[in-house]
């Protein structure tokens, strides 16, 4: 899969997250990165930032937190273009989800992880 239709997989994930859900997501940009850090060849996902359960009036003027789905690892891991589909929006979910204040053990318990 090139790069353009992983990114298009990825927007599409985006696209299913409910509208009210979307509306609530603040300050927070998503991009397609082809590697992770070595120390973590496998990762498939990762958020940069500070939750929206953790902003305060402390919070302004940062930059956007980060949401990074990562191709290479998650190409690795899929044998079809359905199964890279199915872990992207599950990869966008889980991501998003730390957006909102969940951690890895909460999203464990209810299937995202």
């Amino acid at each position: 899969m090139t790069r353009d239709e992983f990114e298009i997989v990825v927007a599409d994930a985006l696209d299913q997250i409910p509208p009210k859900l979307a509306a609530m997501m603040d300050n927070v940009a998503v991009f397609v990165e082809e590697e992770p850090d070595p120390s973590s060849p496998d990762l498939l996902g990762l958020y940069e930032g500070t939750p929206l359960t953790e902003r305060g009036e402390w919070y302004a003027g940062v930059l956007p937190d980060r949401i990074i789905v990562y191709r290479g690892p998650t190409l690795r891991y899929c044998d079809t273009r359905g199964q890279v589909v199915d872990e992207v929006r599950t990869t966008v979910i889980h991501e998003v989800a730390h957006h909102f204040g969940f951690d890895d053990d909460e999203l464990h318990e209810l299937g995202w992880s």
